[in-house]
């Protein structure tokens, strides 16, 4: 989305490689506890982007930059509660199997500004 809506503002876009990534866990907790970190990076780049929109009086982008910044409060408290749940599981083997078989329920739905973007 965001390379797309950078394109049809008239900006260029340059791809750079992506570092590798974490793969391996020592327990879900630990993952669920990397992935909380990362979604508060993210969160802080949007965020950054928000401030220099404003700075900029780019009214455009800080209207597309708030579904961003909705959503990041959603996936912050997401992966806020997997982990609360996971400590309160601990090594609990029959938690753990519930609470993966909540999480296998979950239903996909595309949001919408991802929905259009696949043009």
């Amino acid at each position: 989305i965001f390379m797309k809506y950078v394109l049809s503002c008239g900006g260029k876009v340059t791809l750079a490689p992506i570092a590798s990534v974490k793969t391996e866990w020592k327990s879900p907790l630990e993952a669920f506890e990397d992935t909380l970190a990362h979604e508060r990076k993210v969160t802080a780049l949007i965020h950054d982007l928000c401030v220099l929109a404003d700075e900029e009086k780019d009214f455009g982008t800080a209207n597309m930059l708030k579904w961003f910044v909705d959503e990041q409060i959603e996936e912050e408290a997401n992966a806020q509660e997997l982990i609360d749940s996971l400590k309160m599981i601990k090594d609990n083997g029959f938690g753990l199997y519930m609470l993966d078989k909540e999480l296998k329920a979950r239903v996909y739905t595309t949001p919408a500004p991802l929905a259009t973007s696949a043009e």
